[in-house]
């Protein structure tokens, strides 16, 4: 591990001097071209105000000999711009210069200079021209000439710069081998912290930064150590929890006592000859009836809230269109809203508004609001189910009725299981005292959150929240199938 270490910050040093290197080589070249063009600029122009003090005739009549003197391409052009001499080329063949920019400055008094290709040779140049009587006289140097000078220039600062940088590159490999030593040792500690080896602890020494590093990760395993030793207390606790839910099992089977009671008296009753009474034996096989569906009802209830706390329910999560869950709910509920007469109205959330949630787990969401909301209704009231985004990456749906409303100080333990506003009412109409707990449940394991708002004579809206995007809940597996249930809500 330190190897591996001390090679990548070997690497990582080495990277940064060849970028720098690039950065010196790019920067160099660039100041020693400008340095050697102002020179060479400076040079031509004096050179050629040296010819041009020279006398007429003598330049007329040695002119190729001042051209090989000076080292470079000589040019005579009169003030109309026609080229007198060129040391070069054909003067006559030439065409007019006067448009040429060093020319046109050196043709109105003032020295003038330019990079550019010659259209007569080809080849670009550094010009230099100054004025003198009745034209101007121009040297010109192959800009080639100038690349030489800076590449020679530039492999000598390279040269110099790589020399510089042996002791940097040494010093590196020393830093180097400091800090993977000790990086190695860091690694090395943390992995015995991923094996549960809480008591071991990493030798520091020194004052720096990963020596900090090295308190900071040995007091991490301290506090690991005492939280190990809390969790095997915690667990001791958890089993004794779950003896407690196992005596709240145990208790809850009180509640089926009052409905075997009555299944069982009223059997007896018509074994004892009440079958034969046309005016009673259907009543009596009614209550029977009715008192089975509620102890189906109870189970489902108590094995659906037991498999979601216990995290035994499997949950899929997809991207599903909200209105297309609530629609096919109201769907569902309508011929009981029918019976009642109590007026059910969608409002939809903004199309194209899809959630990401388990779709089976929010249609027994909403089917159970529907349902408490419709029971507690009164004939001829309104019932709305709608949705709409929020801000936080969410969708709000809600459950809206007119019904008589619940007490305030009923509200914070709505959603306790088997708790009643109203007990009598409840059971007379069917209710289990668990369904908002299983609601309450199921919106949480989807990553939201379940809210009511009621006042007495007011009705009342339950509320929950959905992801419009993935969480990070997770699909947690079942044990064994889930079974069937239709959860019933109590309310007022």
């Amino acid at each position: 591990m330190t190897a591996r270490i001390f090679i990548r910050l070997i690497f990582a040093a080495l990277c940064i001097l060849v970028v720098a290197l690039v950065a010196i080589d790019f920067l160099v070249t660039r100041v020693a071209e400008r340095s050697y063009i102002d020179s060479l600029r400076q040079e031509l122009l004096q050179r050629a105000h040296v010819l041009a003090a020279a006398p007429r005739d003598s330049l007329q009549r040695d002119f190729n000999a001042y051209a090989r003197a000076t080292g470079a391409r000589l040019t005579w052009v009169a003030d109309d711009g026609r080229v007198l001499a060129d040391s070069e080329n054909d003067a006559e063949r030439m065409e007019n210069h006067r448009r040429r920019p060093e020319l046109v400055e050196a043709l109105s008094g003032r020295e003038g200079w330019a990079i550019r290709r010659s259209p007569t040779m080809g080849v670009s140049f550094l010009y230099a021209a100054v004025p003198v009587r009745g034209g101007a006289l121009r040297l010109a140097v192959p800009v080639s000439r100038i690349a030489g000078q800076v590449t020679a220039i530039r492999h000598q600062v390279i040269v110099s710069t790589v020399l510089a940088f042996l002791p940097s590159v040494l010093m590196a490999g020393l830093l180097a081998r400091y800090f993977s030593s000790k990086l190695g040792a860091i690694v090395e500690y943390a992995a015995k912290l991923s094996r549960g080896d809480f008591k071991a602890r990493l030798p520091v020494r020194g004052r720096d930064e990963l020596d900090e590093l090295g308190r900071k990760l040995n007091d991490t395993g301290e506090k690991l150590q005492g939280m190990f030793e809390q969790m095997e207390q915690e667990h001791v606790e958890l089993e004794k929890l779950e003896r407690i839910r196992k005596d709240f099992v145990i208790n809850v089977s009180h509640e089926l006592r009052t409905p075997l009671a009555s299944i069982q008296g009223y059997t007896e009753t018509l074994l004892d000859g009440a079958i034969h009474d046309e005016a009673n034996n259907v009543q009596f096989l009614s209550i029977i009836r009715q008192n089975a569906e509620r102890l189906r009802r109870l189970t489902e209830d108590l094995l659906t809230l037991s498999r979601i706390e216990l995290n035994r329910r499997r949950f899929s999560f997809a991207l599903y269109d909200v209105n297309a869950l609530l629609a096919e709910q109201v769907d569902a509920m309508r011929p009981m809203a029918q019976s009642k007469e109590v007026q059910v109205t969608l409002d939809p959330a903004p199309d194209g508004c899809e959630a990401f949630c388990d779709s089976e787990a929010v249609r027994q969401i909403v089917s159970n609001l529907l349902d408490n909301a419709l029971k507690y209704t009164p004939e001829r009231g309104s019932v709305t189910i709608g949705a709409r985004e929020v801000p936080g990456d969410r969708v709000l749906v809600y459950v809206r009725d007119s019904g008589l409303g619940i007490p305030a100080e009923d509200l914070p333990r709505l959603f306790e299981r088997f708790y009643r506003v109203d007990k009598a009412r409840s059971r007379e109409m069917g209710g289990t005292g668990l369904g908002l707990s299983i609601v309450k449940h199921l919106v949480r394991a989807q990553g939201g959150e379940v809210s009511v708002e009621s006042a007495v004579n007011e009705g009342s809206t339950f509320s929950f929240t959905l992801p419009l995007t993935d969480i990070g809940q997770p699909e947690v597996q079942t044990m064994e199938p889930q079974p069937s249930a239709e959860p019933h809500l109590q309310k007022t």
